[in-house]
């Protein structure tokens, strides 16, 4: 969730999928993160295209994608996770 966005978790683990897969372009050749959006990628998951239409896309996008970071917790890798499951 963004703000009164709402997206399934899978769908931004999509999206940060996508936009990590940007990264290994040339370095020369690189958009900052914070004004990079992935809009003309062909991955990108239907759900975000009205998002490609608002100013603030690129900021959603990063939030999205910080949202998305691997969390020890989810993967129930760490024992103090009581609600896992």
């Amino acid at each position: 969730q963004d703000g009164d966005l709402k997206f399934p978790l899978e769908s931004v683990k999509k999206l940060k999928e996508v936009m990590d897969g940007n990264r290994h372009v040339n370095p020369r050749m690189m958009v900052p993160m914070a004004s990079y959006s992935p809009c003309q990628e062909k991955h990108l998951p239907e759900e975000f295209r009205p998002v490609c239409k608002r100013e603030d896309a690129p900021m959603i996008f990063r939030r999205l994608s910080l949202a998305a970071e691997d969390d020890l917790c989810e993967i129930c890798a760490n024992a103090a996770c009581a609600g896992c499951f």
